[in-house]
Formats: structure tokens, sequence, C-alpha cells
């Protein structure tokens, strides 16, 4: 079974077995790759072939009149667009990093640690599972007017920093960590915050890298907190900006400004997708086999 690695289903080297499987794939995958190309010639085309008749997938003469206009309409507004750009970088990334930390250290509680509670408080997150936004909208507003945050980063970041599907699923890969490792830790002396930082984080990382996209999705593209909890401008974030785009601009001008903001909303998540997509496939796989 020379070239081939595991139990021979997934070969190594290139097999000619494997042309039927590219013939059906490849024209998948271009098919796939459409609307990330339809989104970047779209933010580049200028006015004249945003409005051509047929409309054309390409851009045929490239500009960046687009992203000039933008960066004129956000100071014409009195903010620079790189105001709105450091508020979602500052809430998404807290969020991402204060809910992962969250998230592996409950996980690592439900499932290997014993007390009396632990079935009920993980039968709230699964309960948690089923509320969409819209039905905690209230709850939240009144918790954050509570707490007197309105107004303030916090106020982006507390609603946000719980995630029950993030929780869930590095659960059920710290359910697969033997608990004769553990105990063996424990009798050499590890303490419970040792074992979470040298064991379960190794071992649960596919799970980690999967509620980093969900998250940074979630938080990239949301605009609740905006519109709910912040009254200031200058604290509001680049996706309500954006939606102020398109919901002020429907003239002919402002279609360029909206093209251009939805590729600088996009590239992020394009990216992130890029560095972390083994992580998520292998995510995907255990799940399945689970």
């Amino acid at each position: 079974m020379a070239g081939y690695k595991g139990n021979g289903i997934n070969p190594a080297k290139f097999e000619r077995g494997q042309i039927k499987i590219y013939i059906v794939l490849l024209p998948l995958a271009i098919f796939m790759l459409f609307p990330i190309v339809y989104i970047f010639c779209h933010a580049f085309k200028p006015m004249e072939e945003l409005f051509e008749f047929p409309p054309k997938f390409y851009v045929k003469n490239p500009t960046t009149d687009n992203f000039e206009a933008l960066f004129k309409s956000a100071r014409n507004a009195g903010i620079p667009l790189s105001k709105y750009v450091f508020n979602s970088l500052l809430v998404t990334l807290s969020v991402c990093i204060g809910g992962i930390v969250i998230s592996t250290m409950a996980a690592y509680a439900l499932s290997k640690m014993r007390f009396k509670v632990r079935g009920l408080i993980f039968s709230i997150n699964q309960s948690a599972l089923m509320f969409v936004a819209a039905a905690v909208m209230i709850p939240r507003y009144l918790i954050i007017s509570g707490l007197h945050i309105t107004n303030t980063y916090w106020a982006h970041i507390l609603p946000l920093i719980a995630m029950p599907v993030s929780l869930f699923l590095i659960k059920q890969f710290v359910d697969q960590v033997p608990d004769a490792l553990i105990e063996a830790a424990s009798i050499d002396g590890a303490t419970p915050f040792r074992i979470y930082r040298q064991i379960i984080i190794p071992l649960v990382k596919p799970a980690i890298a999967t509620g980093v996209i969900m998250s940074f999705q979630s938080v990239w593209s949301n605009v609740e907190t905006s519109n709910l909890y912040v009254n200031t401008d200058a604290m509001k974030t680049l996706t309500f900006y954006a939606n102020t785009l398109s919901n002020a601009n429907n003239l002919v001008q402002g279609q360029g400004v909206q093209a251009a903001a939805s590729l600088i909303m996009f590239i992020p998540n394009l990216i992130l997708f890029i560095f972390l997509q083994k992580d998520v496939m292998n995510t995907m796989a255990h799940s399945g086999i689970k």
C-alpha cells in the first residue's frame, strides 16, 4: 500500500483514480468562487459600469474612486473611517478572546469536573441555542442599562461574549480527552489551571479555531449593539456605518460607496477563514464521526 497514508483511503500522492473526483469537485469549486470574485470586481467598478445594462460580472476599467468616495463620505460626517474600523477591531478581538477563554474554561469544567449543577448548567446552555437575537433584545437592553455601561465599549462586548454554540463544540472535544490523562497530571501535582492550559487547550485547538471564526463573523457583522446601546457615533462600529450607507445612500452616487464598504467588511472574514480552514474541517469531521 505504498503511497497511501492512514488506512489507505486518502492517497498521499496523486493517483489516476482521483481524476473523476477532480472532474466533479473542480467545477463546484469554481462556481463557489464566483461570489468572491464578484465582490472584488464590483467594488472596483466605475460608476458607468455599476449601472451598465445588462450588468457585467467582471470589471473592465478598474478604479479606486469608490474607496476614495467612501473615505471622503466618512470625513464629511465628522468621524474618520479609521475610527469605525478601530471600534470594530477592538470589539471583535475582545469578544473573540474573552468568549474563547470563557468557553474553553466552561467546557473543561462541565466535561471533567464533578459538581451538583453541572447537568443543569449545560442544559441552560443548550436551551440558549434556541433563542434568536430578537427574543433577548429587551432583557439585554435592561441589563446594559442597569449596569450603566451604555455608550461604552462594554455595551458592545458584554452582550456578545457568551457563545453557546462555541461552548457546545469545545465540550464535545474535551469529552474525548481521556480521564486517565487528567488523573495522571493531577497525581503529578498539576493544578486544574495547569491541566487546562497545558493539556486541554492543545487538544481542542480545532474546536477553538471554529469558535473563533463563528464568533468573529457574528460580532464583525453585528449592528444590534450600535443601534440599541450606543448613541455616540464615535463609539459605533464599521458595520453600523456601512448600514447607514445602504440606508441613506440609495441614490446613484451611493452605489459605489456601498460596494467599497462591502468589500472592506468581507476581507477580514475571508482572511480568517483561509488561515483557520484546516482546523474548521477537522472540527466538522470530528463532529460527524461522533
